[in-house]
């Protein structure tokens, strides 16, 4: 296995590890902030990693592997978890995306091998793009979104920490998003 498989995939394994240490049995007083204004929950968060874990990655891969370039990838409806999840608690989310994640790096040790990472998809909005590129955006999405559940936790408390919100780029990145630290 090449190390940017083994690396990629060792990144991914952690994200269920992560998402239930930092938000498994919190009160919603932290976990019911948005990132931004306009932007997601944690709870959000989460359920848009299941619906990607259930729809984008494996599946994508699987394309690829199977078609090339000439079957495009399916859309991902980027808010199907805004109805399918209304009533689920936090906690069983986590848990349902551990156990997704968990079935699709064991799914995708089964497919990858070394020689396919240079192999091309075709994204119905980005054109042709690599094996390697989607599985490197699979592990940046999720830093990605990692990093928005932490700024709406810290958003919670925002009013809390007073002058202090100075020195706290994650809170003043949630206004100006290019505004630093100081």
């Amino acid at each position: 296995m090449s190390p940017f498989i083994a690396e990629t995939t060792d990144l991914l394994r952690r994200t269920p590890d992560l998402l239930r240490t930092l938000l498994i049995g919190l009160p919603d007083g932290w976990t019911d902030t948005a990132d931004t204004a306009d932007g997601w929950r944690p709870r959000d968060v989460v359920g848009h990693l299941i619906t990607g874990e259930q729809t984008d990655w494996v599946l994508r891969t699987e394309r690829i592997l199977e078609h090339g370039t000439s079957l495009p990838f399916d859309r991902f409806d980027r808010f199907a978890h805004d109805e399918r999840d209304v009533d689920v608690p936090l906690d069983s989310l986590v848990e349902r995306f551990a156990e997704l994640r968990a079935r699709n790096l064991e799914r995708l040790a089964e497919l990858v091998v070394d020689a396919d990472l240079d192999r091309r998809g075709m994204h119905p909005a980005l054109g042709e793009v690599t094996l390697r590129q989607l599985l490197a955006t699979w592990a940046v999405h999720d830093l990605d979104h990692v990093s928005q559940i932490f700024a709406g936790m810290a958003g919670s408390h925002d009013a809390d920490v007073g002058p202090w919100k100075a020195y706290l780029g994650i809170l003043l990145r949630r206004e100006d998003p290019s505004a630093e630290a100081g």
